[in-house]
């Protein structure tokens, strides 16, 4: 197998998405991954964080009875969720159903340590790979942790260690207020977990809109969750099975600690140096049809351009379609939507109000409160809609949804964001009664009076 047509480095879902197609479009295709396949999503996160979020939620609704439908009591139990994290993840973490399925697509898989060699050449543990078209890289990112003195030293949380808790701590300070810090955060809380959230910028979900952070965090302080937001953490201890963590003069302690401060791309042991280009560089530029170099495309997370599964998905397709000559659209990022799965649910899409006006635009801003709608008042219901308009072309070019289901009502400002559509289109249209998405109807107008 020394001498193949494409060698896949990486396999989250989208490198084996681009195996997969390859394969069965005919070309000899190698696939390498020191990890598992299916890359992060399916075993630490995505799905597994979700269902957390599913049964956090669960025990959240049932709380809810009182003063809707009766009285209720909640007793929450963390098995479940433990039981349903691991069968998922195929028997304890174990790819052996991916490998499975790689293979019988007619995929040579390999699992080792990959380095890119020269172009077109692959080097995995001693052999090397001669691929007569290219290489793909899909090589992710993995979990970061800040310089912070004496962390490195104790026995913290990453997201990984956190989805495979099989008994919860009775406390838990969690460093990083962003997307999978605060997801964490709520679904621990609501299974009895005093969570504590220690964030350096001035607000949880610093890049979100700032109302979508004062939100959630209106939410958070009704729901217990403790959030500091502008911190200085000094250090972090461990000792008799508590952690102390030194902030801004005084001392935070809990059972456990979990690191939710970003991700770093894999790109340091790739070799990239061998074709040209910097191994140093914090992403893999590549075109609008993924190509990093002669030879060599870069689809997912070290691209830069969003680190969600549905991004490397549709990097993997656009890669597929330049390998095999194929016509079809090149890659577009001013609409890439990204959802953070707390309650609410908080949903965006293209430009912030301030990355528009850093832009240029000329901004125009439409905002309705969710509860102001009658679907919102129904459900007593926290979330908002904002839009931001390029006034100038008349057209969104972003949009914030959030609420119960903030991501599925996204959808329809993803279209139009994407697609263009004049928001006088919008205006329009004819929104369902009573829904949700109903609210963009209200922002539209609020739009429409500025």
């Amino acid at each position: 197998m020394s001498d193949v047509d494409v060698v896949v480095v990486g396999l989250g879902p989208g490198g084996e998405a681009v195996a997969t197609q390859l394969a069965h479009a005919g070309l000899k295709v190698v696939a390498v991954d020191r990890r598992l396949v299916g890359g992060e999503c399916p075993y630490y996160g995505c799905i597994p964080s979700k269902m957390m979020i599913r049964g956090a939620d669960v025990l959240a609704e049932g709380r809810r009875i009182p003063g809707l439908a009766g009285t209720s009591t909640v007793t929450s139990d963390w098995a479940p969720v433990h039981e349903r994290i691991r069968d998922e993840a195929t028997d304890d973490w174990n790819d052996k159903v991916a490998v499975d399925r790689l293979e019988s697509a007619g995929v040579a898989f390999v699992r080792g340590a990959a380095r890119l060699a020269g172009p077109r050449s692959v080097e995995v543990d001693g052999t090397t790979y001669d691929a007569g078209t290219g290489v793909v890289l899909n090589t992710g990112t993995e979990p970061g942790a800040p310089p912070i003195e004496g962390l490195a030293d104790t026995p913290y949380w990453n997201n990984r260690d956190a989805c495979r808790l099989a008994e919860l701590p009775g406390s838990l300070v969690v460093i990083g207020g962003g997307a999978i810090g605060v997801e964490m955060s709520q679904a621990f809380a609501r299974f009895g977990v005093h969570v504590t959230v220690l964030e350096g910028a001035d607000r949880i979900l610093a890049l979100e809109e700032p109302e979508s952070s004062a939100l959630l965090a209106e939410v958070f302080a009704r729901e217990g969750i403790e959030v500091h937001t502008g911190v200085r953490i000094a250090s972090v201890s461990h000792a008799h099975g508590q952690f102390s963590v030194q902030v801004d003069g005084r001392t935070v302690q809990a059972e456990q600690l979990l690191v939710a401060a970003g991700r770093r791309p894999a790109l340091a042991e790739l070799g990239l140096d061998t074709v040209g280009l910097d191994p140093r560089a914090r992403a893999v530029e590549v075109d609008a049809r993924m190509r990093a170099a002669d030879g060599l495309w870069a689809i997912g997370d070290i691209t830069g351009k969003g680190a969600f599964t549905h991004m490397s998905m549709y990097q993997a397709g656009i890669a597929v379609r330049d390998i095999l000559g194929q016509d079809g659209p090149e890659a577009a990022y001013h609409a890439v939507p990204h959802v953070t799965f707390t309650d609410p649910e908080v949903g965006s899409v293209g430009m912030t109000e301030q990355q528009a006006r850093d832009a240029g635009l000329d901004v125009r801003v439409g905002t309705t409160d969710l509860a102001g709608s009658t679907r919102g008042w129904i459900h007593r219901a926290d979330g908002l809609i904002k839009l931001v308009e390029d006034a100038e072309r008349g057209v969104l070019v972003g949009a914030s949804s959030v609420g119960p289901t903030g991501g599925e009502v996204l959808s329809m400002l993803v279209t139009a964001v994407h697609a263009e559509v004049p928001t006088a289109t919008l205006r329009s249209m004819i929104y369902a009664y009573p829904t949700f998405h109903r609210a963009v109807e209200s922002a539209l107008a609020d739009l429409a009076s500025r």
